[in-house]
């Protein structure tokens, strides 16, 4: 075989020195090329690892709080209808009670009126039947005192 490999042109000092070359090269590549490379691989997979369950963690946050927002804003809305319904509510009591303290304002009114007006009449028939029972006299007087002559 011997014979075989040297027809060939095979040398074993020559194989050998080539398997110890391509052993220190070996050696040499996995400790300062091979190693640094593959460590800087996993530490740039471990960031990317991160990374993508930061991203997660951050659109369950905004999710979240996308949906606190929602409800918060659903709340604000129904408390200020609520608010508006109840002011609306008491704006017409108000003015309820405002109409119905003007009406009894007008009806005191009108009554302190008719009795102004009544007063004004009594006083007008008082000074009238003064006035004709004066004239009534005088007229007496006037025709007693023609009578008398």
């Amino acid at each position: 075989m011997s014979e075989i490999l040297g027809k060939i042109g095979f040398d074993w000092h020559v194989a050998l020195a080539n398997l110890v070359n391509f052993l220190i090269i070996l050696f040499v590549l996995k400790r300062y090329a091979f190693k640094p490379i593959s460590k800087m691989i996993k530490d740039r997979q471990e960031i990317m690892v991160k990374g993508i369950q930061d991203a997660k963690e951050n659109a369950l946050l905004l999710k979240s709080a996308k949906e606190e927002y929602e409800k918060t804003l659903s709340k604000a809305r129904i408390e200020a209808n609520e608010i508006f319904e109840k002011n609306k509510k008491e704006n017409e009591k108000r003015k309820t009670e405002m109409m119905e303290q003007t009406q009894k304002e007008m009806v005191v009114t009108i009554e302190n009126g008719k009795k102004a007006l009544e007063s004004e009449k009594i006083k007008m028939l008082n000074e009238v039947k003064n006035e004709v029972a004066g004239l009534v006299l005088q007229a007496t007087e006037k025709v007693m005192g023609e009578k008398n002559k």
